[in-house]
Order: C-alpha cells, then structure tokens, then sequence
C-alpha cells in the first residue's frame, strides 16, 4: 500500500536531533530523503555512549532519526557542490535545514535563492528562535529553550529545584512540529500549486504545547510552580506514592476513580470521613490521605498494585525502564517498535508513534553509512563515473 508521502522528494541538511528527527517522521511515511552531510560526517554519528558504534559513525541516537534516508557528502565551502545542491534543489519538493539563521543564505542555497530556481519547493527553516525577531541568531539548545520556555520552571521539586526533562523534549517536539509545518505546506501546495517557508521556532513550538500552561496565566492569571509528580489536575490522588517495592502513579482524577481506589486498598471506611468528602477537603488534607493511601500500598509491590487497581477502575502505572516499556505486551501486540535486518544483526528503532489503516510508517533500511548514496545520486544528475571520481579528487563529495 502507498505510503502518504511516497513520491515526494526531501534534501535534508539538518543535523543533531529536532531537525533529522522531523525528515525521518517523514521517511517513515514514505519520502525518499537525500541526508546532505559534510564530508567528515556530522558529530552525532560518533558519541561516547558506545565506542564500537562510534567508530562505526553509527551512534545509536543517531541511528534512531535517520532510518530510511540516504547520505550524500558535500563540501559546501566549494562551489562545485553548492551547483549540485541547487541541481538537486531544482528537482525537489522540499528542502529542511537547521542552521542559524543566515547560514544557508550566505552559501547561496538559502530559501531566496533555491525558491528562485523552484517556485513550488517547500523551504523549512528550524532554529531556536525562528528567522526574524532580536534573538534570531540565537543558538537554541533542547536544555536552553527548556529552561527559557517555562518548562523548567513547572519540572522538579520544591526541596530540590528545577530540573530537566530526562530527554531532549524541546528537540523532539519541535521536530514533530516541523514535520507537520512541512505535511501542511505540501497540502496546501497541493491547492494553490505555490512554495512556501516553513519557519519553525524550538521556542514557539514548545509554547504550543505547553498551551494549557499558558492559558492557567492569560486567562485566570494562575502563576505556574515546581510540580513534582502531581498531575495538573491538582488532585491529590493523582500523584506519586510509595508502594512496596518502589513506587506507583496514581491518576486518581474523577469521583468514581476514588471510590475504587479506596476500595480497592480495603478503605471504605474513609469514604464517610468529612476530612475527605470532596476534592477541597482531600487537598486540604493531602498529608493525611498520602499517609493512608501509602500504608495501604506498602502490602504489595508496585507490579501487583498496578494490576489489581487497574482493574479495579482506578488507573495507575508502576514505574517502567525504557528496556521494559519496548517489550511490554502492548507494544509488542501493536509491532510499535520496528525491526529490520542490518549488516551488524537484528536491530529494532520507534516508529511513528501513530498507525494508519493504510500505508502506515515502516522503517525500511537502517540508517545509511556515510556518504553511502553519494555516486546514486550524483548519477541521478547525470555525473558519470569520471565526472564523480573527478569531484572526489577535488574534495568536494
């Protein structure tokens, strides 16, 4: 079955993670993507986590955002690889770069110049700040805009002080955010037969979805504060809890929820108890009912409470590592995590994170080698075997 964007055609020029993580959403979905990198590679191919895929130049979080893409090598300092860009650029339908803004401009391959030469090329721009306003030239860093966007703000405990999210959230949601500014462009495209740019801002997008957050203060001036692990519902059964043999989150949100909570810990008789009869009073006295609902959880383990509650009518989750979450039963019985046969074995890599009835995301190659697809391409534009050999004499592939 044919995949939504099977047919259209992506030079990519982004590097590290936002940027590659949004051209493969749009890999996964069928387009063929054309990974521009300097000749040397870019940095995220080696990383210390693991130095046998390092010397590989096939670091694992590398890996994870450029599947199905292939690699072509250009130094853009020489003007015999920007005429190829601009050969490639004529043929394509989009183009996605994230650099500061500037850069692609002053390589003469920015989106002026490249819509020039095709009117109807979708041009996406990610960068920290976007392409106009005072901090435009701005790096932007995932810990940078968590920290500027309020995200920090709301993230840790009173005790201990803000803290991070435990993975590069600003990058992969500005890149979800950018691949959709791009499925937007094309559809629209599809209606007008007009081009555009797409400039997408890590700042803005993370405001988008931090879009309740912004309205507790614009519309009823609610100042956010260090949540720790309660729910923005502010309900005190929606939180962490110690169970016994770690801990469980409860999101105790609704009136029947509670009442199966309690009954389920074997405490109906706190049901009558004015010091709990609604959400005012539970809050009130939040030390309490934590005090109740943890001596009650301190019986069983966190697995056990997960599945008695659940079924109870009570939702919950005991805490789980990313190597148990893969192959929980429910990602396993929805195939959300792919796998493919590689060189280097059986490997497995996240999908889409959506399916479709039809033409689905499908990882169908692994990441590609450096440079890999470069004689493919160039072929594609007509350069024969000499004429490649001669540009790699020259250093410019």
């Amino acid at each position: 079955m044919t995949r939504p964007f099977e047919g259209v055609k992506i030079l990519d020029f982004t590097q590290v993670l936002a940027g590659p993580y949004a051209s493969y959403q749009l890999a996964l979905l069928g387009a063929e993507v054309i990974k521009v990198e300097r000749r040397e590679g870019e940095d995220m191919r080696r990383t210390p986590l693991s130095k046998e895929w390092s010397d590989r130049a096939l670091a694992p979080g590398w890996q994870a955002v450029n599947g199905n893409k292939k690699s072509l090598t250009l130094d853009l300092s020489k003007p015999d690889a920007i005429a190829i860009v601009k050969q490639l650029a004529a043929k394509a339908d989009v183009v996605m770069e994230n650099f500061r803004p500037g850069v692609m401009d002053k390589l003469g391959i920015g989106y002026a110049a490249l819509s020039a030469i095709n009117p109807k090329l979708i041009y996406c721009a990610v960068s920290g700040f976007g392409q106009t306003g005072p901090e435009r030239a701005g790096a932007g860093y995932d810990g940078k805009i968590q920290a500027l966007s309020g995200i920090m703000a709301i993230t840790g405990h009173e005790e201990t002080g803000p803290t991070r999210a435990g993975f590069a959230v600003c990058d992969v949601l500005t890149g979800a955010t950018a691949a959709f500014g791009v499925s937007s462009a094309l559809f629209q495209r599809n209606q007008t037969g007009k081009g555009q740019l797409v400039d997408v801002s890590m700042l803005e997008a993370t405001l988008a979805f931090l879009a309740g957050q912004v309205a507790d203060y614009t519309v009823a001036g609610h100042r956010q504060q260090l949540s720790g692990n309660q729910a923005v519902s502010r309900r005190p059964t929606a939180n962490l809890f110690r169970a016994g043999d770690g801990y469980l989150l409860l999101a105790v949100n609704t009136e029947k929820q509670y009442r199966a909570l309690m009954a389920a810990l074997g405490r109906e008789d706190t049901l009558g108890d004015p010091s709990f009869a609604d959400w005012f009073a539970r809050q009130e006295n939040e030390p309490a009912l934590r005090a109740i609902i943890e001596q009650a959880l301190a019986k069983k383990s966190a697995r056990e409470w997960e599945k008695i509650l659940e079924a109870a009518g009570a939702p919950c989750a005991s805490l789980w590592k990313v190597e148990e979450t893969i192959d929980h039963p429910q990602i396993v019985a929805r195939r959300a995590i792919q796998e493919i046969d590689t060189p280097y074995g059986r490997l497995r890599f996240a999908g889409s994170g959506f399916q479709l009835a039809h033409g689905g995301g499908r990882l169908d190659t692994m990441a590609p080698a450096l440079g890999a697809h470069t004689d493919e391409v160039l072929a594609s534009l007509g350069y024969d075997a000499d004429a490649i050999a001669d540009l790699r004499a020259r250093e410019v592939v």
